[in-house]
């Protein structure tokens, strides 16, 4: 048992440091894929960066649901518990760079996004909770809900979005076929890591005997967003807020459509509705927190200096509740 635990865990290390290694790489060379092709930072932030840094999610929640048996506690834990963290990191971030002053440089658009992500997780909670049977193909029918809305939710921040008043100043000394094939690299990397950081965490979870659902709460989901956390710090330091808002709420919003991938793979029935008490704490959490940085973004300009950072320490304080209360619910 030692031994095999040992093992595990060294597969996970390992996958993990390459899933953040290659997560950072791809906020990289997408931001650069962005200004070489002209798309624009809140493109990138709410879409391409958003989409490039849920590629761990989405690998790691197929490799879950493909384990021999599945692992859907794990899956849902990774995909909640990262909704639940992007906001965190949000907070953190904010704090850090001045509280106001942070998200005063918010675009006011970005309130559709988190109005989007906001959606999405409180679906997941409710057809989480319905547990409906119906299926086409295989695949749940609330798991084609999930993509519908979030296709709709993205054309509405499409639509929406605010002229770019300004692009990085910043020289970009690659090309743009060199980009595309790093971009690809780095994104090979992050399918290949994300497997066999499922399948550690699978083997860690049966020989502690710590539940799944909580493993993908406080584990999975920390390692697997911290590609989110790498472009956010990177966005605040340029001074490019609607870089990082966008990435994490648009990340949050992908996440949810990734129930929708990983049921297309998982023949143990709907993946939504083997959620756990632990799961709808995650998720309850999120959309807390998701509400309360709505509140914020919205009345940036009115709150303030201490109100908000005020606001911002209660999501804090959500956060590490949540995490807390799904712990011991997952024993």
């Amino acid at each position: 048992m030692g031994e095999e635990l040992s093992v595990a865990i060294l597969v996970f290390l390992a996958s993990a440091g390459t899933v953040m290694f290659c997560g950072a790489k791809l906020a990289v060379y997408g931001d650069a894929l962005a200004s070489l092709t002209g798309l624009g930072r809140l493109f990138v932030g709410s879409l391409l960066i958003a989409l490039a840094t849920s590629l761990p999610e989405l690998s790691t929640n197929i490799s879950a649901v493909r384990l021999d048996p599945p692992n859907p506690g794990l899956a849902l834990g990774d995909i909640l518990g990262s909704n639940m963290l992007n906001v965190f990191i949000l907070a953190s971030v904010a704090l850090v760079f001045g509280g106001k002053r942070f998200l005063v440089k918010v675009a006011p658009e970005q309130k559709y996004l988190v109005i989007v992500a906001a959606v999405l997780t409180g679906l997941a909670l409710f057809l989480g909770s319905l547990k409906i049977g119906a299926s086409i193909w295989e695949v749940g029918v609330s798991s084609f809900a999930f993509l519908m809305v979030f296709i709709v939710g993205m054309w509405l921040v499409y639509k929406t979005k605010p002229g770019e008043s300004e692009e990085s100043d910043e020289a970009i000394s690659i090309s743009l076929g060199r980009a595309w094939i790093l971009f690809g690299l780095v994104s090979a990397g992050v399918v290949i890591s994300g497997f066999f950081l499922a399948w550690s965490a699978d083997e860690i979870a049966g020989i502690t005997g710590v539940a799944s659902s909580t493993l993908g709460i406080l584990l999975l989901s920390v390692v697997t967003s911290m590609p989110e956390v790498s472009s956010t710090v990177a966005a605040a330091r340029m001074g490019a807020a609607d870089l990082g808002v966008g990435g994490l709420f648009g990340s949050c919003g992908f996440n949810a459509t990734i129930l929708f991938y990983s049921d297309l793979f998982y023949r143990d029935g709907i993946l939504i509705n083997q959620a756990e008490p632990a799961h709808f704490v995650a998720g309850g959490s999120a959309l807390a927190l998701m509400v309360i940085s709505l509140v914020l973004i919205v009345g940036r300009m009115r709150i303030n200096p201490g109100l908000c950072m005020a606001g911002l320490a209660l999501m804090v304080g959500v956060y590490f509740t949540g995490v807390i209360f799904a712990a011991s619910l997952g024993g």
